[in-house]
């Protein structure tokens, strides 16, 4: 049969009857590997898969063997070889991941592509779209594809994820030049692959590529709006919703509403039209589910939350917390506690609202609920425990969650304990703790470099993530007297980035500490042209004008208030406002300061460890 392959091809190609003739003819091999083809269905049939794709494999074999540099076009065009081959290509991947041969069944995937089969476009499609979904959900990782005939400059895919997104890039690629019929789950499983593998920027790219009319204008609006979302570009997803909202859209579309409002609910400046989009939304529903109901609760419960910090009185603010409350409480209502995110909001709210029974109640049985899976719930009973002062309590929650989670997602417990540790005088053990954590980055840093994400729940890498362990680490230092460590802390800091609001504020800290309050003051002047907003260098900036006394008081105060008007719960601003009102020493002033003084007791009663949120 190889013989008569090869000399059938030589004659193809030369056109030329010079040669002896084969010993068998074309017509008879096609016969023999069709009925090779069928003994193979028929072990499938009997479920004896291995031998079915050994049999299956002979056919390939002789053919690939025969004919090392492919089937040319046309060749057997009167007989059933070449149909007999396609099926045989598509049929052996499919045999050895029945016969769980996984390895197997990816070489056979690669052999099927890589060799010059002469197979139609439809069928190379098919192999392509299966090998693919086959890379993605196997459950093992491939080794990398050995491309000895490609270019240097060739991309070589790592892992199952590059290969598998590579074969859908290229169907789609199809796609565009009208090569093979669009298939909606093409870019389904492309959306779970770059999803996986972090580059939703890459997905809204293959999106807006798509022709018109491959997927409705909604669809697509939709699908770009969570790939921005998700890329980090909340105003363009944003942007993508209002254009499938407007009139010409669908105005009541409640997905895109719902997202919407999540935006706007996550920036104080937009949480007014968040507030809005949750209103529609729910209006909009029509005998839906009651999660999608709570959902929507949700929703405007987060967007009032995020309103309320921008109200100009306190009764506006008190009202607006309270509406923010009643709307978290509702969806928690109609979900019946059974939804996870609803009860870590009602929890988040409460607690910053200082309502800590209530935020603990909430807080418990989100963990109950979520068996202890999320860390985030671990950390935000932690945190209301420390609120209340049951520093034990919460050291002992947090090494409960230490035992139950792996060695990369413990950063943030780590650094709660650290704070813990700190806030109970026993700092020796904190600088233990947070050298710990530096440990575990450096390794991490090694293992899987500086950008990769602590775990799914984080935004900022290792990286930023270690920066901030070295502020940490240097207000220690600072608080210990020990100015030598301190800088050491510092220097790492801008090693990693050279503008940091919380360094500046940190070298300022220091400096004072030293009695260098001109030094100090430019450190926080410093940090507050990075972030005009950050609290504590408003807060240290204001004190340190105090003790000069080379600035009005008004000044001062427009310090302060507006350190009250990022985080109106913070007591050392409280605090500082009382020594300035008391300085003036009038009877109005001084009553102003005791006021001052009782909110900074107060607050500092119900202060965490670290921010609630």
């Amino acid at each position: 049969m190889k013989l008569t392959l090869s000399k059938g091809v030589e004659r193809h190609k030369r056109r030329s009857h010079d040669y002896g003739p084969p010993p068998m003819s074309i017509h008879a091999v096609s016969l023999l590997l069709e009925a090779i083809f069928l003994k193979a269905k028929s072990l499938q049939h009997l479920q004896r898969f291995k031998e079915a794709a050994q049999t299956c494999k002979v056919i390939l074999g002789i053919v690939e063997s025969s004919l090392p540099e492919g089937l040319p076009e046309n060749f057997g065009a009167d007989c059933k070889l070449q149909e007999t081959l396609n099926k045989a290509v598509e049929l052996l991947p499919e045999l050895w991941k029945f016969s769980d041969s996984p390895h197997e069944a990816i070489l056979s995937y690669r052999w099927a592509l890589l060799h010059k089969w002469n197979l139609d476009a439809e069928t190379t499609a098919r192999i392509q779209k299966q090998f693919a979904i086959f890379l993605l959900y196997c459950g093992g990782e491939a080794s990398p594809p050995n491309l000895r005939s490609q270019m240097d400059s060739s991309f070589v895919p790592r892992n199952n994820i590059e290969e598998a997104i590579l074969l859908l890039m290229i169907l789609l690629r199809k796609v565009y030049l009208k090569r093979i019929e669009w298939d909606p789950s093409i870019l389904d499983h492309l959306s779970f692959a770059l999803s996986m593998s972090g580059d939703l920027r890459a997905l809204a790219n293959q999106i807006e590529e798509l022709l018109p009319g491959v997927i409705n204008r909604k669809d697509r609006y939709h699908i770009l709006a969570l790939c921005y979302y998700g890329a980090g570009q909340d105003l363009v997803a944003l942007n993508l919703l209002q254009k499938s909202l407007s009139s010409s859209g669908d105005p009541h579309c409640v997905p895109a509403l719902l997202m919407a409002s999540k935006i706007c609910g996550e920036k104080p400046n937009l949480a007014e039209e968040g507030i809005n989009f949750a209103r529609r939304a729910l209006e909009s529903m029509e005998d839906e589910c009651s999660e999608l109901e709570g959902t929507g609760n949700l929703l405007l419960g987060v967007a009032r939350s995020a309103h309320s910090k921008s109200a100009l009185s306190d009764f506006e603010r008190v009202t607006r917390q309270s509406e923010a409350l009643q709307a978290l409480k509702s969806a928690c209502k109609t979900t019946s506690m059974k939804d996870p995110v609803i009860l870590y909001y009602v929890s988040l709210e409460n607690a910053e609202q200082r309502k800590l029974e209530a935020a603990l109640y909430y807080a418990k049985s989100l963990l109950k609920l979520e068996g202890g899976s999320n860390i985030k719930g671990w950390l935000l009973l932690a945190r209301i425990l420390s609120a209340q002062k049951r520093f034990v309590d919460s050291e002992i929650v947090l090494n409960a969650a230490l035992d139950q989670t792996g060695k990369w997602d413990q950063g943030e417990l780590l650094r709660t304990k650290a704070k813990l540790q700190i806030a109970q005088g026993h700092l020796k053990s904190a600088v233990e703790t947070y050298t710990q954590i530096l440990a575990v980055l450096q390794v991490h840093r090694k293992s899987f470099g500086s950008r990769k994400k602590l775990h799914k729940d984080h935004g900022y890498s290792s990286r930023n993530f270690e920066q901030e362990i070295w502020h940490d680490l240097a207000y220690l230092y600072i608080s210990l007297s020990q100015w030598r460590d301190a800088e050491i802390c510092l220097s790492k800091s801008k090693a990693i980035t050279s503008y940091s609001a919380v360094r500046n504020n940190a070298t300022g800290l220091l400096h004072e500490k030293k009695g260098l309050l001109k030094e100090a003051l430019e450190a926080y002047r410093s940090a507050l042209d990075i972030d005009p907003d950050h609290v504590p260098s408003l807060i240290s900036a204001a004190g340190v004008l105090r003790k000069l006394g080379t600035q009005s008081k008004a000044v001062i105060r427009s310090l302060l208030m507006n350190a009250l008007r990022v985080d109106r719960m913070n007591p050392s601003a409280w605090y500082n406002l009382g020594l300035l009102r008391k300085e003036e020493n009038t009877a109005s002033a001084m009553e102003e300061a005791a006021e001052c003084f009782e909110a900074a007791a107060i607050l500092e009663e119900s202060q965490p460890v670290e921010p609630f949120r």
